[in-house]
């Protein structure tokens, strides 16, 4: 009976298909009765209805605008489906091509028999084609996302080339600004003429009793030289430089240097990691020692910056590149032209870089924000980038620098390439700052070295972010890391290892190099420029820094991201909060056979420390990819590596007893642990000064 009603429910559909090929001119041959196509002709039509798609998709508008009941408009679905299969199936089910049942006609009952069971197969056959076809639509919506995934990825592989196309003619735009500036053409001549002179080596001659030795030299050849030339002594000379560098006058002869009294008032980044901004004072001088950035999803000011206001600024010292120290310096030249920016030559290569980043982030959270209906002000953005990269001047290790009432002196701070500490005299009144500051080797650089100016200075700022630490042996860490990733390579997976662009990535690449030469590594995202900048920063140096090359090579994505199946990547972000790492740990988080190593320090918030918690207990990982999440089962190893490049508890007590300071002020750290340690250290006979504005007496 069933079957009886579908196929009578079929009548308004063959209707509407006759009555599309009745509109066609070519229909005028055929009989003008208009029943014929539903009796005689219905063999014909139904094959017009198998073979014609056009012809079932006007017969479906047709049909809709007659507003059929439900049962017909099912069926429809089906007779006049763009899939040829579905229609030929639903034909044969409904046994539509034998003839129609008239009313009062009735079927023997082992034709009924016979037609239930063709019918039960065709609606077999018809479920299975359904199913393919379900299935068939899966798998080519599954082809969308991905082909939709790919074409995302490679829009940013684009985005990231035209970007470093954009960051290389900026850096010859900065540097022909620089060349137009007398001031920092003087500057970038004084650093060269101040260069430590080259002193021969031991040799046979040298251990030759009979010789005598020859005194160790003043003055570089360049300085020598150029004095020569200028018929000048070489310290006259470096004097005139010197005027052009800073063209503040003299001293006057009544002002008595000794009664310069040093003032220090930290403006940031005391109690706290992040925002580190010292402002010291002597005479009519005002300096900073860093202005770093704040973190956090809007990146902010040091704290107390406003204080600022009350008067002018003459320099800051960039203790080193990372943007908590220094982030915040391009919107300090804008409102102060003039600025001083002191930093070493690795320095000054990294900070563009950084401030580049920074500046693009904030664009695009203003953009974002803007779209909400919000405002939202960068702090500063590309011009005043290039503006403070122009100001920059480079100072060597160990050389007095003059800015008005003080000088300053840089050493080394180990951390990371190009850090330093600062030695700032008023006088013979002296504050050291440590900045960030490591003891041991690393591969990227050497550990710090106090210099005498320091030893007995009257205040000593100590960093102090794991002053409540005592780290395991570096080469005991760095043992453990080689292993695990061995361990991976050897079994044929991939590890990935999401780490700060700055510092870290670069020292995990060159420990792959040391002690993994054989594995093949990728270096993506912003690690990528900065890792270039590196071994720009160190050509010609007594160590130059060979990061990319034998089987390190930056990532071509997308196309390694599923085509490098067996090797190590290294990218940013360290917390998985967005970059190529996402991408990354989207393939990789999946696997089971490879791993990611965390290598750094991982905010509370951050997905980074959210995986670390799951990889204890299993389950699904969700990323954040642009504006949508992406959940992935997480089946790859997830381990953490310490690699610290601050110095521990041991570390700092051991500075502070080279440097031997009248006080000590800690700073860069919590506010706890800096409680507990200045204890440790009175134990020890340093005397401490709280976190506060400190005065020499």
């Amino acid at each position: 009976m069933r079957l009886r009603d579908d196929r009578a429910a079929t009548v308004p559909i063959l209707e509407a298909v006759a009555q599309v090929v009745r509109s066609r001119p070519a229909a005028a041959r055929l009989p003008d009765d208009p029943n014929w196509m539903l009796e005689e002709g219905r063999a014909w039509l139904l094959d017009v209805l198998r073979r014609f798609p056009a012809v079932r998709a006007r017969a479906a508008g047709a049909l809709a605008t007659a507003r059929p009941d439900g049962r017909t408009r099912a069926l429809a679905a089906l007779l006049l489906s763009p899939d040829d299969d579905v229609v030929k199936a639903t034909i044969d089910v409904l046994d539509l091509a034998s003839a129609p049942p008239q009313d009062g006609t009735a079927k023997d009952g082992a034709a009924q028999d016979r037609a239930a069971q063709r019918a039960a197969r065709n609606n077999a056959d018809l479920k299975k084609r359904l199913s393919a076809e379900r299935q068939r639509r899966e798998y080519a919506q599954d082809d969308a996302r991905r082909t939709d995934r790919l074409l995302a990825e490679t829009r940013d592989a684009k985005a990231d080339l035209e970007e470093r196309a954009d960051k290389l003619t900026q850096q010859l735009a900065i540097t022909q600004r620089r060349l137009e500036d007398p001031q920092m053409v003087a500057a970038a001549l004084l650093r060269i003429l101040e260069q430590p002179p080259f002193q021969p080596k031991d040799d046979s001659a040298a251990r030759d009793p009979h010789n005598v030795p020859a005194p160790p030299r003043k003055y570089n050849e360049t300085l020598l030289a150029a004095a020569t030339a200028a018929a000048l002594t070489p310290e006259k000379l470096l004097d005139a430089v010197r005027a052009v560098v800073d063209p503040a006058p003299p001293p006057s002869p009544v002002h008595v240097i000794r009664e310069l009294d040093l003032r220090v008032t930290p403006l940031g980044g005391d109690t706290e990691i992040g925002g580190s901004c010292l402002l010291i004072e002597a005479g009519g001088t005002r300096l900073l020692v860093d202005a770093g950035l704040r973190p956090g999803d809007q990146a902010r000011p040091p704290r107390d910056i406003e204080e600022l206001a009350s008067g002018d600024l003459h320099g800051i010292v960039a203790t080193h590149a990372h943007n908590d120290h220094c982030g915040y310096v391009p919107a300090l030249v804008s409102l102060f032209p003039g600025l001083r920016v002191l930093a070493t030559s690795e320095t000054v290569r990294l900070m563009p870089v950084m401030w580049n980043d920074s500046a693009k982030l904030m664009r695009g959270r203003t953009r974002r924000l803007s779209q909400w209906g919000t405002d939202g002000t960068a702090l500063y953005g590309t011009t005043e980038v290039d503006a403070a990269a122009a100001r920059c001047e480079e100072v060597p290790y160990g050389v007095a620098r003059r800015v008005g009432d003080l000088t300053v002196e840089l050493f080394p701070a180990g951390h990371i390439l190009g850090a330093a500490g600062a030695v700032i005299r008023a006088g013979d009144r002296r504050v050291v700052v440590t900045g960030d500051i490591s003891g041991f080797r690393q591969e990227s650089v050497d550990g710090y070295a106090v210099p005498e100016s320091a030893r007995n200075a009257d205040l000593l700022i100590l960093e102090s972010t794991c002053c409540g630490d005592e780290h395991d042996d570096r080469d005991l860490r760095v043992g453990d890391f080689v292993r695990g990733v061995q361990e991976i390579h050897q079994g044929g997976g991939r590890v990935l290892i999401p780490a700060f662009a700055l510092g870290r990535a670069q020292e995990i690449a060159l420990l792959m190099r040391r002690h993994l030469p054989e594995v093949p590594v990728r270096i993506d995202g912003m690690a990528v420029d900065l890792s270039t900048a590196f071994e720009m920063a160190t050509v010609g140096s007594a160590r130059p820094l060979r990061i990319f090359g034998g089987t390190v090579t930056a990532a071509d994505r997308p196309a390694d991201l599923d085509t490098f199946r067996n090797g190590v990547v290294i990218t940013t972000s360290g917390m998985l909060t967005g970059g190529p790492a996402v991408q990354w740990a989207a393939r990789i988080l999946p696997e089971p056979g490879s791993a990611l190593f965390l290598s750094g320090y991982q905010d509370e918030e951050s997905p980074g420390a959210r995986l670390r918690s799951l990889s204890e207990e299993g389950g699904d990982f969700v990323l954040p990819d642009h504006a949508r999440e992406v959940t992935v089962p997480v089946r790859a190893r997830v381990a953490t590596m310490r690699l610290s490049a601050h110095a521990d508890r041991r570390g700092l007590l051991k500075i502070a007893d080279e440097v031997t300071a009248h006080q000590i002020m800690l700073v860069h750290g919590n506010r706890y642990r800096q409680r507990q340690f200045r204890e440790v250290l009175r134990v020890r006979h340093h005397p401490t000064t709280e976190t506060a504005a400190w005065r020499s007496a």
